[in-house]
C-alpha cells in the first residue's frame, strides 16, 4: 500500500515522502496514529503541488542570491576604525561590521556567518568572500582606514 508520511519515521522516510508499506502496517499502525495518509488521488495531487511550490521557492531564492552576488561582486567597502600610532587597530574588523556596512550601503542582507575573511587588524585593503547561497559567491574588497 502506498502512503504519504505526515512525519519522519525512522526506518521508512522523511515527512512528505511517498513510501510503499504493507497493508497491515499502514491500516493498523500508520494511519490510525496519523503518521501517514493513504496515497489517493487528492493526496497525490497535494503532494505534487507542495513539491512544485518548494522547487519554485528554491529557484526564487537562488535567483535573488545571484542578483545580490552580481550587485556586490568586485565592490570596495570602506570601513573606518580607530588605530594606534603604528597603524594597528584597537581590536579588529569583524564579519558583523562588514555585514552591517553591506546592509547600510547596498541594502543587501548577508549573514555574518557567510562572510569569509582573514583577520583584519591593521589599515589596508583585504579580499573577502561572501557565500551568499549554495554555489553562489561574491568577492568584495574591504578598505580599512580612519
Amino acid at each position: 500500500m502506498k502512503v504519504i508520511l505526515n512525519q519522519d519515521v525512522k526506518s521508512l522516510g522523511k515527512k512528505g515522502e511517498l513510501v510503499n508499506v504493507s497493508d497491515g502496517y499502514a491500516k493498523n499502525y500508520l494511519i490510525p496514529r496519523k503518521i501517514a495518509a493513504v496515497a489517493d488521488a487528492a493526496a497525490m495531487n497535494e503532494l505534487k503541488n507542495r513539491e512544485a511550490s518548494k522547487a519554485y521557492q528554491l529557484a526564487k531564492e537562488k535567483e535573488n542570491a545571484e542578483n545580490a552576488a552580481k550587485a556586490l561582486d568586485g565592490k570596495t567597502i570602506k570601513i573606518s576604525a580607530k588605530a594606534g600610532a603604528n597603524g594597528r587597530l584597537f581590536g579588529s574588523v569583524t564579519s558583523k561590521e562588514i555585514s552591517e556596512k553591506i546592509k547600510a550601503d547596498y541594502d543587501i542582507d548577508i549573514d555574518k556567518k557567510r562572510i569569509v575573511t582573514e583577520d583584519i587588524r591593521s589599515f589596508g585593503t583585504y579580499e573577502c568572500t561572501l557565500k551568499i547561497y549554495t554555489g553562489v559567491t561574491a568577492t568584495v574588497y574591504i578598505m580599512v582606514g580612519e
